[in-house]
């Protein structure tokens, strides 16, 4: 146990899918696992284990943002032995030719938060996601003929950006496809870690078009989301 996770050693699964909201981690326990069982809900940040197709899989909440999200990674990771990490969210979309509803494969993730270059010092390090992984979800999504872009993230701590959307203007000149709040602390722990990760989002509205998803797409979209990122965990031992 730690002072975040009530749960047990060998109460999580190798792999953990990790949404923001843990009322989206109950849902996606509820609605896809078998035999889900609750294993934390300390401050309300719900984690699950089940089974799918009968590899044992997990959900952790992480909240919103990069320093809450590096605690449950961390922990994740360093005391419940987590081996591959699926962040399963929706994000901004920064590029036109993302379109609302459309599947966003975070390749590598950039940041402005001090959770990575504290440590790095003079360097500016680039996380990355686990190649494996990645290439298997591309295949799943054009399988299943889901739209689905794989590129650059970025991972802001601030949300209600003062310069509004034209903060991200450089990174859209420079090909990045979506904004959110979790990948690169993600990517960051799990290369510490020697774990594998993926970060894998819905783009729910377009900074460029204005364009945004509505509650019914949302929902069905976010079904698919999952049960790719479910697939690519059951594929991965």
């Amino acid at each position: 146990m730690t002072p975040h996770n009530e749960a047990n050693k060998g109460d999580y699964a190798d792999t953990v899918l990790l949404p923001g909201d843990p009322l989206r981690a109950k849902w996606i326990a509820e609605t896809f696992f078998d035999e889900p069982r609750q294993v934390n809900a300390v401050r309300n940040c719900l984690g699950f284990t089940g089974s799918w197709k009968g590899k044992p899989v997990s959900v952790q909440a992480t909240g919103m943002g990069q320093p809450s999200t590096a605690i449950y990674v961390h922990e994740l990771l360093d005391v419940y032995g987590a081996k591959k990490l699926i962040r399963v969210g929706t994000c901004g979309g920064l590029n036109a030719k993302v379109k609302v509803r459309d599947l966003v494969i975070g390749l590598a993730a950039t940041t402005d938060s001090a959770v990575n270059s504290a440590t790095f010092g003079r360097y500016h390090y680039a996380p990355f996601a686990d190649f494996e992984m990645v290439r298997a979800a591309t295949d799943i999504a054009a399988e299943r003929k889901l739209p689905c872009h794989v590129g650059g993230m970025v991972s802001s701590d601030e949300f209600y950006a003062l310069e509004g959307p034209k903060v991200y203007e450089i990174l859209t000149a420079h090909g990045v496809l979506g904004v959110e709040m979790e990948a690169a602390a993600i990517y960051t722990l799990a290369a510490r870690f020697g774990a594998r990760a993926m970060v894998v989002c819905t783009m729910s509205d377009c900074l460029i078009t204005g364009d945004q998803i509505d509650a019914k797409a949302r929902q069905s979209s976010l079904s698919e989301m999952v049960e790719l990122a479910l697939d690519v965990a059951a594929g991965q031992a």
